[in-house]
This record gives structure tokens, sequence and C-alpha cells, in this order.
């Protein structure tokens, strides 16, 4: 019997099959997999191999008779038994009475299974899965399309017809696999296409080991690496390929995969980018909407207006459409905006962009990059946030600055997207997010002049004009009350230097107080003093205007302004702006909508404020001038810092349960918020990390110093996640100066111990000794005994690097004593765990076992916390040293699981490795390759150091699965990484280069 569909797989006609019944407990069969049915979810009796293979080609038949001698034909090919009619009718018979009646039915000698309902087989399901992703890929929604056929894949479970005997059985096995290698490929392209060029390394690397000879999975393996920037395993790819090819086949690579080596060889540009990137939704791709609100009053800057929307509609093209072969010559377009601050650059760039928008149909993103404050955005987070905005996934954006724009590049490719970047400090800070390609363009906005934009259109933006002020200010208060004080009006803007941020103020303020007239506000306005002097003068040119804002506070809402100013920080949530001004929430939050609405405020997401940079300078001159008594200002700060340090210590002991090193940190005056949900405490550590981290700065050096250096520590989990490693990292470099200017022993042994965790996570070991040593003398002679258990537990992970292992037992010794006399069980937990790994590496791996499973039992004492993560991670090492490797995937599944759910990216990544080695040790090399590429993508505890570890396993593991030329390409970038390092594992990675094998 042939029964081949049509182009798209395997076809099942839709005749045979009535729409639903409404019946709760409908009939169900199975073919991708073992063949099964159920009645609803109850399985039902399918009887020997042969009945159901007789029932799987009976449902493979889609509703037609088969005859006897087909059935035969089927079951036992040419060589079938005497009884073979007999054993048929038998088959048929047994089923029937399983069966719903008039399912199974005899017509014109032979059987039929008719009567099902819609989707009642996965074949179906899949089939009709398969066609719809045809469709939505045709209409060029990948995203769409993406998910169907994971859905469709999703419904094979093992082989097909699994265990089911019969030469059509085994030829329809094959033909449903070779489908489903093909919807596999087929996503996998699609996969390449919308730029997950890391994620599908990892599946590609598994896949061309369980199919070595199939080259287009291998042409996809290709590309995949080349887009990761892992151009040299590319071509070690190809070359394995032709070998194996020339050994097994006797023949050379199909014309596609040379062809793709040559453009790799080549370098083509083409090649680097997706050739149809799309963004990553949920249903339809993103467009990305993130101007912010016009304003409603804008007025004048007409030629402004016109000559910005000119260069824009130059980038986009005429009309609204797709790019088309007229646009070979266009360039994307970069114009620069610049002026004092307050003359209205961001006011008149999202003006123009909103004209711009149906020019650019595939989205517009904003951000603000802070430029004239003390701490700019960084470039790298720009874009991981534009990344996300334009469908990246988070697992899919790389580290490093370059990757990252060189991605977005990518993604925006193709694209009609207009990208607005406000408040610029330099060029340097903007180039990274210039989309680089023709179709798109930039709006730029900055206090200083962009000249070294190449290619930029730059544009000066003065003052307004009279006319242009008078108008501002009139759309603001209304003709009625303008209209007969024109005089007083022009005095107003006059006074205000026709700055359009200082009009919109003093105009506000006007609008709001009904009792004054303008002749009012001019005379306020009459001191110089309170006037805009020289436009030229910096933030001091905006000074009058917002003494004038100020000055109609009440004192309430003035002391406000004045106290939260102080904090550093891109924004400040509702619980903490209540510690600032030591007042309730509910009176905190409608002060600050009040200070919202006079615009000195701005309302950065629900329960978020923030300052305009110029803003919030201005509110701390004030503070500095006005505030009493002065001490106030200090009280304020430490109010914030005691409300960070107490609710991450309540976080802290959430996550770690029994840890005592909450009983140890500094005491706090102001509370802070209690969570009894560990995800709802993390997310508030995650989303707090930025203003956290501020204040522990801005803390360094005050008589708040020893509280900012505790609060650091107990935020330790920002740098574990991989989310803020670096704020963090940059912050405890900081603090360990600034404890050490100012002599406090006792901090700076804590803030050297806070910077040996940091440099321990990145792999700096030679660093993390140097910290440690004197982390410990500080600590030692502070008397703190809790930093000085720390720091051994540290230190002996140091020699375990250092394969310095008996050293590192007596650290560890001294670290367990430490914690025990502390009552502190999750550092002896921690202890243990670690004391385990030293006694691997001096060989005693039953002693290792053992006490890694006591770390175990005390995390387990302490319920599922991240750190029972860590514990079955120590029990996974030690039991992969035993050679017991499916006992070390139990524990290593487990700490996968706890990581994800405590959003510990980095040891996400060191677990995926540590999967990896019991792998290769059960020599698996294949399920190694995989989680070794899911370590590289995700990151890992160690930095580059611990990459290079990973990417020697890699080579290892493609070396067993005979792809030589890639393992030695992973080897020599090991090598490389590992030697800039200084890690001892060099030695082993030449001798790995040197081999024969190599």
């Amino acid at each position: 019997m042939d029964d081949r569909g049509g182009h798209g797989g395997p076809r099942v006609p839709r005749q045979w099959r009535p729409g639903p019944s409404g019946e709760p407990a409908a009939l169900r069969f199975d073919v991708l997999g073992p063949v099964r049915a159920r009645r609803g979810e109850e399985p039902l009796a399918t009887g020997s191999p042969q009945q159901r293979a007789l029932l799987a080609a009976l449902l493979l038949r889609e509703g037609r008779t088969a005859t006897a001698a087909e059935l035969i034909d089927a079951l036992w090919g040419e060589d079938p038994p005497s009884q073979a009619l007999a054993a048929v009718r038998t088959y048929a018979s047994r089923l029937r009475k399983v069966l719903d009646q008039g399912v199974l039915v005899s017509e014109s000698g032979g059987y039929a299974v008719r009567g099902l309902g819609e989707g009642a087989l996965d074949l179906t399901v899949a089939q009709e899965l398969s066609g719809q992703a045809e469709k939505a890929r045709g209409a060029g929604d990948l995203t769409l399309a993406r998910d169907l056929l994971n859905r469709a894949l999703a419904l094979w479970d093992g082989e097909a017809l699994a265990g089911v005997p019969g030469p059509y059985a085994e030829a329809q096995r094959v033909r449903l696999e070779e489908w489903r290698l093909g919807l596999l490929e087929s996503r996998l392209d699609m996969d390449l296409e919308q730029g997950c060029h890391a994620e599908a390394v990892s599946e590609l690397t598994a896949l061309t080991a369980a199919y070595p000879l199939r080259e287009r999975l291998r042409e996809l393996l290709m590309l995949a690496l080349y887009r990761a920037g892992r151009q040299a395993e590319a071509l070690a790819v190809y070359a394995d390929t032709r070998r194996l090819l020339a050994e097994e086949l006797g023949v050379d690579p199909r014309a596609g995969l040379r062809e793709l080596q040559r453009r790799i060889l080549q370098a083509d540009p083409e090649l680097a980018e997706p050739s149809a990137p799309a963004a990553q939704p949920a249903v339809a791709p993103v467009r990305p909407a993130q101007l912010p609100a016009n304003v409603p009053d804008f007025t004048g800057r007409t030629a402004f207006v016109k000559e910005l929307s000119e260069v824009l509609a130059g980038a986009s093209g005429s009309g609204g459409g797709r790019r088309g072969e007229g646009d070979a010559g266009r360039v994307m377009a970069v114009s620069a905006l610049a002026g004092i601050g307050g003359v209205g650059k961001t006011t008149l760039a999202v003006h123009v962009a909103h004209r711009a928008r149906p020019a650019f149909p595939d989205g517009q993103l904003y951000v603000d990059l802070q430029g004239a404050g003390a701490r700019a955005a960084d470039p790298e987070t720009v874009l991981g946030s534009f990344l996300r905005a334009l469908g990246t996934a988070d697992s899919a954006i790389p580290d490093s600055l370059e990757d990252r724009a060189a991605l977005y590049r990518s993604v925006l490719d193709g694209r009609r997207v207009l990208v607005l970047l406000d408040n610029a400090r330099d060029a340097a800070q903007v180039r990274p997010l210039l989309p680089g390609t023709e179709g798109c363009a930039a709006l730029v906005t900055s206090r200083v002049r962009m000249v070294g934009l190449a290619g930029a259109h730059l544009v000066d933006l003065d003052v307004m004009s009279p006319d242009e002020a008078i108008a501002l200010f009139t759309r603001i208060v209304g003709e009625e009350r303008v209209g007969s004080e024109r005089k007083a009006a022009l005095d107003v803007v006059a006074a205000c230097g026709f700055l359009p941020l200082a009009i919109r103020i003093a105009a506000s303020r006007l609008a709001a107080r009904r009792t004054w007239t303008v002749s009012v506000l001019a005379a306020k306005l009459a001191d110089e003093r309170r006037r805009l002097d020289e436009l030229q003068a910096g933030d001091l040119a905006v000074k009058a205007t917002f003494e004038l804002g100020y000055g109609q506070l009440e004192p309430v809402q003035a002391r406000a302004f004045r106290l939260l100013g102080l904090a550093d920080g891109p924004d400040i949530s509702l619980a903490a702006a209540a510690a600032v001004l030591d007042l309730p929430p509910e009176d905190t939050e409608d002060l600050l909508e009040s200070l919202v609405d006079t615009s000195l405020l701005e309302s950065a997401a629900p329960g978020r404020y923030r300052f305009h940079d110029l803003v919030r300078l201005y509110a701390r001159a004030c503070a500095d001038r006005d505030e009493r008594p002065p001490g106030e200002r200090t009280a304020a700060l430490s109010r914030l810092l005691d409300f960070y340090l107490a609710t991450a210590a309540g976080v802290y002991a959430i996550e770690r349960p029994g840890d005592r090193l909450v009983d140890h940190l500094e005491a706090t005056e102001y509370p802070g918020l209690r969570f009894t949900d560990g995800a709802a405490a993390l997310d508030w550590l995650y989303s707090e990390a930025a203003p956290l981290l501020a204040c522990v700065q801005q803390a360094a050096g005050t008589d708040r110093t020893r509280r900012a250096v505790d609060l650091l520590w107990a935020a330790k989990d920002l740098t574990e996640s991989g989310a803020n490693s670096r704020q963090y990292a940059t912050t405890a470099e900081a603090m360990c100066v600034a404890t050490r200017a100012t002599g406090d022993v006792r901090a700076e042994g804590r803030a050297r111990t806070v910077l040996t965790d940091v440099l321990l996570v990145s792999g700096r070991i030679q660093q993390a000794e140097d910290e440690a040593r004197r982390a410990m003398e500080l600590a030692a002679a502070a008397g703190d005994s809790t930093a000085v258990s720390w720091v051994a537990n540290n230190r002996g992970l140091i020699r375990l690097h250092q394969h310095r292992y008996a050293e590192g037992n007596a650290f560890f010794d001294q670290a367990i004593d430490g914690f025990r006399a502390a009552g502190n069980k999750p550092g002896e937990a921690s202890a243990l765990s670690n004391l385990s790994r030293a006694q691997l590496g001096a060989g005693n791996v039953t002693e290792a076992v053992e006490i890694a499973r006591r770390g175990l039992a005390l995390y387990v004492e302490m319920g599922r916390t991240m750190r029972l993560a860590n514990g079955h991670y120590a029990v996974g090492v030690a039991l992969t040293k035993a050679g017991r490797h499916g006992d070390a995937l139990e524990q290593f599944s487990e700490a996968l699981g706890i990581f994800g759910e405590h959003r510990q990216r980095l040891w996400e990544g060191a677990t995926n490795f540590r999967i990896a080695e019991a792998h290769l040790a059960a020599r698996h090399p294949a399920h190694a390759a995989r989680h070794a590429e899911q370590a590289l993508a995700l990151g890992s505890i160690g930095g580059d150091r611990m990459r290079g570890n990973v990417l020697t396993l890699l080579g290892r593991a493609l070396s067993a699965l005979g792809q030589a030329d890639r393992a030695r390409a992973c080897w020599q970038e090991a090598l490389s990484l590992l030697e800039q390092n200084g890690a001892s594992e060099v030695d082993d990675v030449r001798a790995l280069l040197t081999s024969p094998a190599a």
C-alpha cells in the first residue's frame, strides 16, 4: 500500500472525519509514537503488536477501505502465516469490541476506520498545523509559522509507529521520520531568519550528531555558527562534513553546502545577517511604538519641522510602502538636534517623529540616554532594551556591546524603523545605537553638537522667536486671558528668555492660578534674579524658570521636591520616596502626583518617578539653600539607605533562610518592605537594582558607609544572576576605595569580601586571591567573624581553581567551624559543598560524595530555596566523578529547575556545563554537546575562564562525534581565553590540540 500524501506531508482527507460530536469522551488515536487509542483520557487496550499494526494500517488509510489482501501484505509482507486471513479477522473483531460502535466497519471484504471526530488522529493535527505554518510563512508571519511548527513537532512521542511490526509500518516509519525532519529543518531555517542563532546552535549540534549525513542540518549549523561570530567552527563543520561524506558515501558535499563555505570564507556581508529578520511576539510581529506622547500644544518651529521631515522622508522613500528597486541609493538618515537644556529639543524631535510615523511602519524606538546626568545610559543596556522591544528573546541577546550592536543592525535590516535617541551625551554613546541600514532613520537630541557623528544632519536649535513664544504662552494660558494683556505677555516670555521649557512652566503656573493676571506674573519675573540672563550658561539658563515653578509650590510640596532630588539613580519607587520623605505611602503618592501635575516630576511608570536632569540639579540647589535644619538632607538619604538595607536583608532572608548574615548587618531605624512570596521579593530586588546600587555609591565616604557596604552584601544576588553584574562590580570597587579612605577596617573588610565574590563570579582568580587575602586580614583585625567565615569559604574556592586542594581543605574547615559556631547552617552547607569538590580534586571520591550529601541535607532542612540548588549541584559533581552518571543527572536536573525559578542565569549556565560533563563521561557526546552549547548561550559563573572550559568540553564532545575540525576550532578559542586568564587548564587544551586525533 502506498499512502503518501501531498507536498505538505502525509495527507489525511477531511471527508472521513465528521465534526465534533460534543460527547465528552471522544476517541483519540496516536501514531506519531507508540500506536495508542484512548477514550477521553482513558487508555484503551489495543492488543498485540500485530493487532496494533492492523489498527495503524487502517488509520493511515485515511478512512478508505483496506482489503484483506492489502492488510495481510501490510502485516506480514511476502511471507504471511497460513492462517493470516483468520488472524486479520480476529484482530478486527477484538478492536471492534474496544472501539465505539460503527468506527471499525467491514466493507467489500475489507475493513475501514470511520466516523472519528475532528482532531482524533495526531497525524491529522500535525498535518493541519504544518499546512497553517506554510501559509503563515508565505504571508511573512514567521513568528506564527514557527509556533505552528513547534506545536506540530511536539505531537511526536518518540519514533512513529513504535513497536509496530510489518513492512508497511516500517515504510511508514521512514516516511514519517523524513517528514518530521523536514518540518524541523523548516522551523530551524525560520529560527535563523529571525536572528535566533545562539539558540539554534545548541539544537543543531545535537541534530547533526544524530543525523550526521543530513547535509541540510549541517548547512544550517554552519550558518548559525557564522552568524554567532564563530566563523572557525562554521568552516570546521564543513571540513567534518566533507570528510564524513567521502568516507561513508564516497561523494562530495552538495552544491549548496559548498557555496555556503565559499561565502563564509569571503565574509559575505549578506550572509552575516538574517535573510528576513522579524520580531518574536506571541502571535504577530512586534512593531514597537515607544514614542512619548506628542505635546498637544506644540507651537512654531515650522522651518525646523519641515527640514527634519524632509530628511526623514529621504530615508524612508516616497510613500509608506516597502522598499523597492528605486531605493538602492538611499542611506540611513541621522539628524542630530543640539541646544541648551530646555530649548525644546525633545519636544521638537517627538513632534517630528510622530508626523513621520506613517513612513516608518515597522515601528519607532525611543530612549532617554540621560547624557546630561552624572551616569549616562550605557549603550549596551539600551541595545538590550531595543532588541527586546523588537521581539528578540532574552536568551538570544549576546553579552558584549559589539555583538549586541551587530544583532541590532541585523534585526533592523529590511525594516523601516525610526529611532529617537534623546538627551545623548556624545557621539560615542550614540554610534552603537544607530540602525546602519537604509530605510531606517535616527533622530538624536543632545546639549552638544554631534560633530563627531559622521554623515549626520546637524541642527542647532535656538530659542523661540517672540511670535512663537507668545503663541506657545497663549495656547497654554488661553486667548481670553492673554488677549487683553499682550504687553504683559511679551514681558513674561522675554523674561523667560524665549526658552520653551521656561515659558511652559511659567504659563502652566499661571493657568493653574485663575486669580492671577498676566501682569501679576510679569511683575514676579521683573526681578532679574528670577530671569534667565544668559542662554549659554548651561543649566543656570533655566534656573529662574524653575525658581518660578518652585515658588508656587505649597510648603509640603516644596519639601518633597527638594528631598527627592537628593537621591541618585535613574528613578525612584513610591516606597523608596516614602522613606526619603518619612511619610506614609498614601500621602507620598498624593504629593508626587501633585508634582507630576506641575511638570517638576515625571511619572516613569506606575509607582515610579523621575526628575528631568536639569530639574534634579535645581532641586538639589534648593535643598542646599532652603532645607532646614540642614541635617534633614542627610537624614533623608539615611532613611533611603535604611529602607533599601532593611528590604534587601528581608529578600536575602527569604532566599537563604537560616543564614545568620542578616543578624550581623548594621542596624536600621527606618523599616523596609516585607515579603512573604519569594518571587515578589526577587521582583523587587531586580527592579530596584539601579537605584539601590546608586544609593550605595552615594553613601561612599559618609557616615553611612558601613550600612552601604552591608546593603551591597545583602544584594549579592544581583551579581550571581548575571542581570546587573557590571554595575554591581563597579559599585563594589568604588566601596573598597571609599572604605580604605575612611579608615573603617570593618567596612573595608566587608567591601573586599563582596569584591572577592564579584571576581570569583567573573573568573578573575588571581585578583580574587589578592582581595580575599586583604579581606581576611581586615576582617580578623576588626573581629568580624561573619566576614572571616565567608572569606575563608571564598579562599577555599580560589584554591580549587588553583588545584591546591590541601590548602582548600584547610580554608573550608575554617569556614565550617566558623559557620557552626555562629549557627549559620546555610553557610555550613555551602562550605561542605565546596569541601566536597576539594576532596574530589584530591581523589577522595567516596568522601566527596558523603560530604556533598551532608551539605545537601542541611539545605533540604531550609526548604526549596535558591541555595538548595547549590546542594544538588555539588552532589551532582561528586556523583559524576564517582561514575554514577544517571544519579548525577537527576541532581543537576533538580538544580537547574531551582536556579531557573530564582533567575540565576549564570548558575543555569554552570549547571548545563556540569550536565554536559556527566553526559560526556557516560559516552553520550551528542547530549553533552547540546548542553555545552546551552551553557555558552547562557553564560556561566566564572566568566571567560569558565567559557574556555565549556569550549574545551564542547570540543571533546564534537571530537567524539567525529567532528574533528569543529572540535579543534573550539579548543583554539578555549586556549585563547584560558591564556588571557592565566588559567591552569591551558596545558590540557594544548595537549588536545597537539594530539594525533586533533
